[in-house]
């Protein structure tokens, strides 16, 4: 292995060092912002290399860039401090507080959190503590239960058929997978209805992969689908390189829309497909409304 290779060992952020970098991302943004768009718009401002943001937390495990596991967590000890809050749609916002202060002592705010916790989890650092219903999602189990089935016990055909069941459940019709026919890397294709009244056709590939896609795997979907399709999606259990979003997004050139191996969780969470929610019923008795009625 070579002696300059970054690693998860040797990364050179720490997650108490993004908190001010997550918080100009923020101001930059309005104010608000998803996951996706802080991490890209973080990677922006700290001018951080190809080679450092794709460095995965743990390959075996998930497909977590390592920035982002301690971007999640700088966001959760802002959290915690009073300066973001975040909704049940995965949206972040600062909070008054957040908006009176531009910049945090890191420090202050590491000591202010821990003061305020008891249960003991493991974070980034090895050595801080945290509630493990306060974890960031990102480092939940189910995520990683998840990776491990998509990428290790899934077969190829499978998880077209997967691909498949999700736009039909998010509302594409006419969705037909077409397989692997030397056709550029078109695994199928759709119409998508916007409100009943637009349809825009969708080709789509679906990619198991570990690591990252970059730019040229785009590109070489998009010339795919040149009279073909009006849209490209590209839907991988990986990550995408900054250069592959910025081709993605290239004016000019035929949109692709990226759903990533973190999206894609999210999307199966959300419809509940083969990832179940449940909720825990809370019962609280209120003496003062018996008293006073």
């Amino acid at each position: 292995m070579p002696d300059n290779l970054i690693t998860r060992e040797n990364f050179p952020v720490t997650y108490d060092q993004l908190m001010n970098p997550l918080l100009r991302a923020l101001g930059e943004l309005g104010g608000s912002a998803s996951n996706a768009e802080l991490l890209d718009k973080v990677i922006e401002l700290e001018g951080f290399s190809e080679e450092l943001s794709s460095v995965l937390h743990n390959p075996d495990r998930g497909n977590q860039t390592e920035v982002g596991y301690r971007l999640a967590w700088a966001r959760t000890y802002l959290r915690q401090a009073g300066y973001l809050l975040n909704s049940a749609r995965g949206v972040w916002a600062l909070t008054d507080l957040g908006h009176e202060h531009s910049t945090v002592d890191p420090d202050y705010i590491v000591r202010l959190v821990q003061g305020r916790l008891t249960d003991t989890a493991v974070t980034p650092a090895g050595a801080e503590v945290i509630p493990e219903d306060e974890l960031p999602e990102e480092a939940l189990e189910w995520r990683e239960q998840l990776h491990h089935i998509l990428i290790n016990q899934m077969t190829p055909d499978a998880f077209e058929r997967l691909t498949q069941r999700l736009l039909r459940e998010s509302g594409f019709i006419n969705v037909q997978v077409t397989g692997r026919t030397g056709d550029g890397g078109i695994d199928g294709k759709g119409i998508a209805r916007i409100n009943g009244l637009m349809s825009f056709h969708i080709a789509f590939q679906c990619k198991k992969y570990q690591g990252s896609v970059g730019a040229p795997e785009i590109r070489n979907f998009r010339g795919a689908t040149v009279g073909v399709a009006d849209r490209g999606l590209f839907i991988t259990t990986g990550t995408f390189t900054r250069a592959a979003i910025e081709e993605a997004n290239r004016v000019g050139a035929a949109p692709i829309d990226l759903i990533d191996g973190d999206m894609l969780a999210d999307k199966l969470k959300e419809l509940s497909l083969g990832v179940k929610t449940e909720m825990v019923e809370k019962v609280t008795v209120q003496p003062d409304w018996f008293t006073s009625i």
